[in-house]
């Protein structure tokens, strides 16, 4: 029987979300009992094929409404289904609405391996490209995405990878053939690439802990939050930074605190975003803050979000054309990964993981808006991805020069601007593009930026360049609306449409004008 910890949080004006961690009774909350009744046979979703099947329920939505969305994850013959996962939407007082689920078939899966948990786990270790440390652990799943349900081992192996990035990858074997079936990591890189005086942000007030005789970078009123400088070093956690006068760096990287100011303060701004903007409070929900590891390495130029320490881990850059990634938008990327983690947990790859990165830069720029910081020249809000980490453009009031682009994803010459069925086959980082592409022009219409000679015409893909701009907020709040209550594991551009439709229906109704902007921005990128 499952046996979870409840964690309830509620906005005033927004859907309680009731999340699960293993202690106490949880599926016998009323919402749970009445959606696994919606998912027996007898309702007409063939969902719960036989008592082979099993649904643990992670999370349950309440609506103002009350309306109900539960998150259950899926086991067959005992074994972990990943792609299995499912949300039952109920109306208030219980009955069936939808589901959102990417298993559409019944499951019917022979559960003995065929080949040899040895020999696996020495294909995955030769496929990991790095160096892997501690035991490989490996495990029999029933895999489900996108292909006919089949018997599989997981792999996981924790490790550095060659170029010093950590990682904690997964590597999917089909059980009987041996064949390579999916792989992602759990480490998500940004790309490829008191009184605080920060690097980018100028100066800055934080909110920091007293001690007996000094202060510590932490802040009690966002969940203990803490900034840990790590000493160049990859191991470990590195050490809490703290001060005897409570003004933290110097605005120059010399002072090894001045871009533990840039985490804190990207911190802080996510949390607040999170919370003023979506009633979420702290990236789990629960309340808990994370915390951000500086001076990651010598010399390492990207940044990662990490969900077995709950963390953000930043480099120093390469001294050079690169400065350390602390830029606010990047910190706000970082931590919505954990967001995603904690929501429909998007596999880090195929057109999922697309989707991931883009939610990812979504929420990572509208925390540099909600910061809305122009103190210091450059940092004014935009729709570039990581402009402020090129040290070209520290101070550039309009920068050219990205890791991404929302607006038109193939400046960076990588990345698409619209779908193709193919899609899923290319890096996360760029097949995130439509998903970015989306929602600029759902928030902005076809509006250029400024500092690019482009058209209207160029934005969209359909020619359609009378899109709705429906404002950074209300296109906001149907993603969040989408990503935590619509989209689940293995959720494609389709799904991610139809979760958008459901959540605009939902905040505004299905003859709105907002639904139908939705539906013309998925159509202006090719998803239909």
């Amino acid at each position: 029987m499952l046996r979870i910890r409840l964690t309830v949080a509620c906005g005033l004006m927004s859907a309680c979300l009731i999340s699960a961690s293993h202690a106490a009774p949880f599926d016998s909350h009323p919402a749970v009992q009445r959606a696994l009744g919606n998912l027996k046979p007898a309702v007409g979703v063939a969902a719960l094929d036989s008592d082979d099947d099993a649904f643990e329920a992670r999370q349950v939505v309440l609506d103002p409404s009350g309306s109900e969305h539960v998150r259950f994850d899926r086991r067959h013959k005992g074994l972990r289904v990943i792609g299995g996962d499912v949300v039952v939407h109920s109306a208030a007082g219980g009955a069936l609405r939808a589901q959102s689920r990417t298993l559409q078939s019944r499951l019917q899966v022979d559960t003995t391996a065929r080949v040899d948990e040895d020999a696996v786990r020495q294909y995955a270790a030769s496929l990991f490209g790095g160096v892997p440390s501690g035991a490989i652990k490996s495990e029999l799943v029933v895999y489900a995405r996108d292909t006919q349900p089949v018997l599989a081992w997981e792999v996981q192996i924790a490790g550095e990878r060659f170029d010093r990035t950590p990682s904690e990858a997964h590597v999917i074997i089909d059980a009987s053939s041996m064949q390579l079936l999916d792989r992602w990591d759990d480490i998500h890189t940004a790309a490829s690439a008191g009184t605080g005086k920060s690097l980018l942000s100028g100066t800055v007030s934080l909110t920091t802990d007293s001690q007996t005789s000094n202060y510590a970078l932490r802040d009690p009123g966002r969940g203990s939050h803490y900034v840990n400088n790590m000493k160049n070093g990859t191991s470990g956690n590195g050490t809490l930074f703290t001060d005897t006068d409570n003004v933290w760096g110097t605005s120059a990287t010399s002072d090894t605190a001045t871009v533990a100011v840039d985490a804190m303060y990207g911190q802080n701004k996510t949390f607040d975003y999170y919370k003023a903007k979506h009633g979420r409070n702290g990236i789990a929900n629960d309340g808990r803050g994370g915390y951000s590891r500086v001076h990651y390495s010598s010399g390492y130029v990207n940044a990662f979000w990490s969900d077995s320490c709950f963390c953000m881990t930043y480099g120093d850059g390469d001294g050079s054309t690169y400065l350390p990634l602390v830029a606010m938008d990047v910190a706000g990327h970082e931590m919505t990964h954990g967001v995603t983690a904690n929501s429909a947990k998007l596999i880090y790859s195929g057109q999922s993981g697309g989707l991931n990165e883009a939610t990812s830069d979504i929420f990572g720029t509208l925390v540099e808006f909600y910061a809305a910081n122009s103190a210091v020249p450059g940092s004014t809000p935009n729709y570039l991805i990581g402009e402020r980490i090129y040290a070209s453009q520290k101070t550039t009031v309009t920068p050219t020069k990205a890791l991404r682009y929302m607006f038109k994803p193939s400046l960076d010459g990588k990345s698409p601007d619209c779908y193709t069925s193919t899609i899923g086959s290319l890096d996360v980082h760029y097949s995130s593009g439509v998903a970015n592409h989306f929602f600029y022009l759902l928030a902005e219409g076809t509006a250029v930026p400024a500092g690019f000679s482009l058209t209207a015409s160029q934005l969209v893909c359909n020619g359609n360049t009378a899109l709705t701009a429906l404002g950074r907020d209300t296109a906001a709040a149907i993603y969040y609306r989408a990503l935590t209550v619509y989209m689940t594991s293995s959720t494609t551009y389709a799904g991610a449409r139809t979760a958008t439709l459901n959540a605009a229906k939902d905040l505004y109704g299905a003859s709105s004008t907002q639904y139908a902007a939705v539906a013309a921005a998925w159509s202006a990128v090719s998803v239909n």
